[in-house]
């Protein structure tokens, strides 16, 4: 089967070129202009690679990132103009396999991409999922949403980390340092506090019956579960 790649770019004539000569060496592609694009086209075609541009209209790269490594581990190699030290380790660090500066030689770039396809061909499958569904709630990791009984439901960005951490951890117990080095930064993992007041957002937004919640569950003194 040929491999399938997601050429990410908000350039029409770059994003077409690459296409063409993708194609050209076999490559199955898909194209997204934009980082919603992206993450939608990620879910739906489930590449090999995806070749991500950091400078799209709407998104950050960086986020669009953040967003795949919510629920996937798929490949991702860095394609941007941006030269900066600082951006290559900060797309590194959020989950990027690999970062190729503009301009670029075609043949540097194809062997970077079946390099990482065959990194993440060896590397262990992953349990995740992108859609979650717990009762009467779908939780959408790729797209960041979440959905109760059919109605979108909105959440902060804080609530929406919390949620994404006990989502991709669905049925297990996280602990309550866990969520808040995570979700707030190690500086924080004395402040439970923080988890009492956000457990009870969640549950107001998440539970037909908030004071006897179903799904997200705490466990004094250890930490939260949100239950299948």
């Amino acid at each position: 089967m040929s491999p399938r790649v997601l050429v990410v770019d908000d350039e029409p004539a770059l994003a077409r070129a690459l296409a063409i000569n993708l194609r050209a060496h076999g490559w199955e592609v898909t194209t997204a202009a934009d980082g919603r694009s992206a993450l939608d086209a990620a879910a739906s075609t489930h590449p090999d690679v995806v070749l991500l541009d950091l400078g799209l209209p709407d998104l950050d790269g960086t986020e669009v990132i953040a967003g795949l490594r919510g629920w996937s581990a798929v490949p991702i190699v860095v394609l941007s103009a941006r030269q900066h030290g600082e951006d290559k380790v900060e797309a590194l660090d959020l989950g990027a396999d690999d970062y190729v500066t503009k301009p670029f030689a075609m043949n540097e770039l194809l062997a970077r991409l079946r390099a990482a396809v065959r990194r993440g061909a060896s590397a262990p499958p992953s349990s995740s999922d992108a859609v979650v569904e717990v009762g009467p709630l779908v939780i959408d990791l790729a797209r960041k949403r979440v959905a109760r009984d059919g109605a979108d439901v909105r959440l902060t960005p804080t609530e929406w980390a919390f949620l994404e951490l006990l989502a991709r951890n669905v049925g297990r117990l996280v602990t309550r340092e866990q969520v808040l080095r995570e979700v707030w930064g190690p500086a924080y993992e004395h402040e439970s506090h923080y988890l009492r007041v956000y457990a009870a957002q969640l549950r107001r937004k998440l539970e037909a019956d908030p004071a006897h919640p179903r799904y997200l569950l705490t466990s004094p003194g250890l930490g939260y579960t949100l239950e299948p």
